[in-house]
């Protein structure tokens, strides 16, 4: 007979059993007042994986008493939501409330989602959609303003030793691992609490009584949590950025550290790197600039490992250097006044004079180049000349 993972076994059947969430789960929170009203609403729970995302549906389901289906947008497709449709339409004639889990929901493109629309509008289908990336970028608009989006933060290091202390109980097995054992546990699980269950079922088949040692071989080694096209990725990278720019050395390599071992593309890095030069820096360094191109050609010639190098020897520099924002407040000035004044004639000393016709009628008149040459004429637009862009 196969047996049932620890993590399922462990789920939470109602809300007082969850741990975490706590600004969802309070007294007078939002998932407290659907389940006591038994009055669902459709919703997005956005969070990273092992933060309850599930769960909570399922608890919502059952506590509503409505059907519960589920579905991932990883296998599934249009025909199967048509499916789900029609078996809502038999329970709505029989009284029965339907709700629909979609997991990862935002893997479900345009059309896919479209489909739900006139059918969570209706009420004939209360929608849970499930997502680790940012809903704004991934779930279409019209079915984002008909749910309501709640955002599930990933379960802390206490919170994730209580669930394992709870899952030890379950198994009598408390006495057998040590409390250093589940420190570890908790610290390599990164929040989720599916993975540190996983690896505590490992590590009791493993050995009887469980130590660090022990932890460490069933874990290996923890992935981190970063997708590349995720919204992790732009987290660390908005970081990585604001930290330089607030001359944080530590910031700055901790993240880029985080970057690294996420398998991070070196050059994408070193790109930001020399937009940064320009971007926060500029007049304040202007060494800076060929310092980060340099970073950017060492990681494309170079590649990984050894790029690492260079990219932690760029970015502390960066990170320690003056920074000045005048040439990018300029920039803004100028494009403003570009937008506003597109076809401002230009004065007539500035013009390119070709022909004697066109000197005749004064294209470069009094215009010298010249050492120190200073002219009395603007060299802006008159319907600009009182402007000052830098």
């Amino acid at each position: 007979m196969q047996r049932i993972p620890l993590a399922e076994r462990m789920r939470p059947t109602t809300l007082d059993e969850v741990i975490g969430q706590t600004h969802l789960l309070g007294s007078g929170e939002i998932l407290r007042q659907i389940v006591k009203n038994k009055e669902p609403v459709s919703l997005i729970l956005w969070g990273p994986p092992g933060s309850g995302k599930t769960t909570l549906a399922r608890i919502i389901a059952r506590e509503v008493e409505a059907e519960f289906i589920e579905l991932s947008a990883v296998t599934s497709g249009k025909k199967d939501v048509e499916k789900v449709v029609e078996h809502a339409k038999q329970n709505w004639n029989l009284h029965l409330r339907t709700i629909l889990f979609v997991d990862e929901i935002h893997r479900f493109n345009k059309a896919q989602q479209d489909a739900f629309l006139p059918h969570v509008e209706s009420g004939l289908i209360t929608l849970i959609g499930a997502t680790t990336e940012n809903p704004s970028f991934e779930v279409i608009n019209p079915l984002l303003s008909r749910s309501r989006v709640l955002v599930l933060e990933p379960l802390n290091k206490d919170e994730i030793i209580t669930i394992l202390k709870h899952a030890l109980k379950l198994e009598k097995a408390t006495k057998n691992v040590s409390p250093e054992a589940l420190d570890y546990l908790a610290e390599l699980s990164g929040g989720d609490a599916r993975v540190a269950l996983g690896n505590l079922e490992l590590a009791l088949s493993m050995n009887k009584k469980v130590t660090p040692e022990i932890v460490k071989v069933a874990a290996q080694k923890r992935v981190p949590g970063y997708d590349k096209k995720g919204e992790m990725h732009y987290n660390v990278i908005s970081a990585f950025i604001k930290s330089m720019r607030g001359s944080s050395v530590d910031g700055t390599l901790y993240y880029l550290a985080r970057m690294i071992d996420a398998g991070e593309d070196p050059k994408f890095i070193a790109r930001r790197m020399v937009i940064f030069a320009s971007e926060d820096i500029g007049l304040a360094g202007n060494g800076a600039l060929g310092l980060a191109l340099n970073a950017f050609q060492a990681a494309e010639r170079i590649g990984m490992p050894e790029s690492s190098y260079i990219l932690f020897h760029v970015a502390t520099a960066l990170a320690k250097s003056e920074k000045s924002r005048q040439t990018i407040d300029a920039m803004n000035r100028a494009q403003t006044l570009a937008k506003q004044y597109p076809d401002s004639p230009v004065p007539l000393h500035l013009r390119n004079a070709p022909t004697k016709l066109m000197k005749d009628i004064g294209y470069g008149k009094g215009y010298k180049w010249e050492a120190d040459f200073k002219p009395g004429e603007s060299f802006l637009p008159d319907d600009l000349k009182d402007q000052k862009i830098f």
